[in-house]
């Protein structure tokens, strides 16, 4: 298929894509990940210590931890979004900030600042789940399909 695209170039055309491709800036994949890696594996350890520290001052326990934990991550998330403090750490850290909930708070504070002059309802309430509402949508699928498996497992399989 790429050939075929190259056959169909001009010289000049083929000229500019080998020029292009000679100036391109690589990219550092290697330390890129190593960041991610480091960067994604502070905010699961910054949310542990929350979830340790909720389990210890407000006698959660661990199956009832989760909920404000993520709440927490999450606000802090917007917080510092709103502030912009948020985009310049993301810049940095890449996709380490992006997988871990964090990325969900900051995909809908963001949104939702940047259609705030179209008002209230239309702007920010009208926008801010476009990005999230897939995450929200999946993650509810997921959950209804993995619930229905394990009720069938449990009901048929008798585990």
């Amino acid at each position: 298929m790429s050939n075929n695209k190259k056959k169909n170039l001009t010289p000049t055309q083929q000229q500019y894509q080998a020029f292009a491709k000679k100036r391109e800036v690589k990219r550092p994949v290697v330390k890129n990940c190593i960041k991610a890696f480091f960067v994604g594996g502070s905010i699961c350890a910054f949310g542990q210590a929350i979830s340790t520290f909720y389990m210890h001052f407000f006698n959660f326990t661990e199956q009832t931890v989760g909920n404000p934990t993520v709440a927490t991550i999450i606000f802090i998330t917007m917080l510092l979004t709103g502030f912009g403090v948020y985009d310049h750490f993301a810049q940095f850290a890449g996709a380490g900030t992006a997988v871990p909930v964090s990325g969900f708070g900051n995909a809908v504070i963001s949104a939702a600042i940047e259609h705030r002059t179209e008002g209230f309802v239309l702007g920010v309430g009208g926008n801010m789940f476009k990005l999230a509402g897939s995450v929200i949508l999946f993650g509810v699928f997921s959950a209804f399909i993995i619930s229905l498996v394990k009720t069938i497992l449990i009901q048929w399989g008798g585990f």
